[in-house]
């Protein structure tokens, strides 16, 4: 990162002192404190020392409800929001930042399936990860081009129902924080953030996923007190490898998380040695993955139900 000009730095040594006490001395800062900071740090007017050391006392310390709603705010007022087509449906956005590791990942599936129904979709996320198997490269498999930038990726919606983003195209000031985990070999708020986005002026449905059962008390709690945040409403669920498409294995709790309130829509079911083995893809390359993607939606391969299940809850909460 180049540094910025010494005239706009952004003074942090204050925050630092307050966040950067460990995760039993540090102490929250105020939600205009907290804007403050992120927004500083996404106009790239944080030098690199102190931007380290924020991004690793939360790292140690997590964020706080308010401390991430605040985030958000900053985060939401860094980009230009997109213009949703008009139908019948609210837009519908699933971040895909985590991509395969063990199971396939049928992001794309999800969202090709709810596209076929005249539900617009963005998936939006990173293009390549090492040693993990993205939705981009599935996406590029099934010749769908990558939206580069807005007018694209409304474009892409327009015609085809579904669109993929890299989040460079769709927020490039939080691609920039988000890339620091390779320098820096550890995660940092903003890949908490970018699952929480809201990329429509006309607020959509969002998927939102956690991998930890702890998080989904903390993004509950982020929805339900800081209503703002919850515009257009959320589903939430455990992800898949940190994805929001729905387990074949298993079925996990959803909530839907709107208006301050959070709804169980879909309980919670034990996974079963005597259920019925699901047909999945062979490997989990973006080829194999792609390849049996395409099956299913020729009518070749079933849907596996858990999938089916989540297309009907979206398509009926997304309904207008």
């Amino acid at each position: 990162m180049n540094a910025p000009d010494a005239s706009d730095t952004f003074s942090c040594a204050r925050f630092i002192k307050e966040i950067g006490r460990g995760p039993n001395g540090a102490r929250a800062l105020s939600p205009e404190d907290t804007y403050a900071l992120y927004a500083a740090m996404l106009d790239g007017r944080v030098p690199d020392l102190e931007l380290g050391a924020v991004l690793l006392a939360y790292r140690l310390k997590g964020e706080t409800a308010a401390e991430l709603a605040a985030m958000l705010a900053a985060a939401q007022a860094s980009f230009a929001p997109l213009r949703a087509p008009a139908g019948d449906y609210r837009a519908v956005s699933i971040p895909s930042y985590n991509g395969a590791r063990k199971q396939p990942n049928l992001v794309p599936l999800l969202a090709l399936l709810l596209a076929r129904e005249g539900v617009p979709v963005l998936v939006h996320g990173v293009s390549t990860d090492p040693g993990r198997v993205t939705s981009a490269e599935i996406f590029a498999a099934l010749d769908l081009p990558v939206a580069r930038n807005h007018a694209e990726i409304e474009a892409q919606l327009a015609e085809k129902h579904v669109a993929f983003a890299p989040i460079e195209a769709l927020a490039p000031e939080l691609a920039r924080l988000l890339v620091l985990r390779r320098r820096m070999g550890v995660r940092n708020s903003t890949h908490t953030l970018v699952k929480l986005l809201q990329p429509f002026a006309e607020p959509g449905l969002r998927l939102v996923n956690y991998t930890h059962p702890p998080y989904r008390e903390s993004l509950s709690a982020l929805f339900v007190a800081h209503p703002e945040a919850a515009a257009g409403g959320a589903l939430l669920a455990r992800g898949t490898e940190g994805e929001a498409v729905a387990d074949t294995r298993r079925q996990v709790q959803v909530d839907w998380l709107h208006d301050g309130m959070c709804e169980t829509l879909i309980a919670p079911e034990r996974s079963s040695p005597d259920a019925p083995e699901v047909a999945l893809p062979e490997g989990r390359d973006a080829a194999t993955t792609a390849a049996w993607i395409g099956a299913v939606l020729r009518g070749e391969a079933p849907v596996p139900e858990a999938i089916a299940r989540q297309v009907e809850t979206i398509r009926r909460i997304a309904g207008i």
